[in-house]
């Protein structure tokens, strides 16, 4: 069962996302906002914090916060090809882990080879800026692959929010419950 509170972690200010777009790129809030009039738990378990955009980096903001890596959820883009179809994918993985992409994610796409997405592209067609690209928000046809080690309950999901210079938060069943969101197991390796 999910919580009913705004979540925190940390020594950051959180508050509910849906109320601060401005720290939001906009289709995060676009997102956000199309996803909360579908699932009421979004306005009040969704929360958002402004960040230094020197600490957006995975390590340096957890060491910064004394957050744990595990609550870190990182997002990466991958496109995989077969002949002339190239097929992309969000994959969301703790910082503990890394995206299995030549094996686990090159399936998933039904591709001979998976690389990622050059950072040029990821953030043109994505309309976020580097180092804050996160699931929630991201164009239509891209797969949002999640790691399935955020379904557990209790599991706190902390990823960018479209700009390097605020995060967002929220459980990691509600990530796994996002619309479009496969949970996949195994997505993650230990490094």
């Amino acid at each position: 069962m999910l919580p009913t509170a705004l979540p925190r972690l940390g020594d950051l200010p959180w508050a509910a996302a849906l109320d601060h777009p401005d720290l939001l790129a906009p289709p995060v809030a676009e997102a956000l906002r199309t996803w909360a009039a579908q699932d009421d738990r979004v306005k009040g378990l969704v929360a958002v914090t402004e960040i230094d955009p020197d600490h957006a980096d995975t390590a340096t903001l957890n060491d910064v916060h004394g957050l744990p890596p595990e609550a870190s959820a990182n997002c990466v883009v991958v496109a995989g090809r077969r002949g002339d179809v190239e097929r992309v994918a969000a994959c969301v993985v703790t910082a503990a882990t890394s995206a299995d992409v030549n094996t686990r994610v090159r399936k998933l796409l039904d591709a001979r080879k998976a690389s990622f997405l050059p950072m040029d592209r990821a953030t043109t067609e994505s309309g976020m800026e580097y180092g804050g690209i996160t699931p929630v928000g991201l164009p239509d046809g891209w797969r949002v692959l999640v790691d399935s080690r955020f379904a557990a309950p209790g599991v706190l999901a902390l990823m960018g929010s479209g700009v390097r210079r605020s995060k967002l938060l929220m459980p990691g069943e509600l990530l796994c419950a996002m619309p479009g969101v496969e949970v996949v197991e195994g997505l993650g390796v230990s490094r």
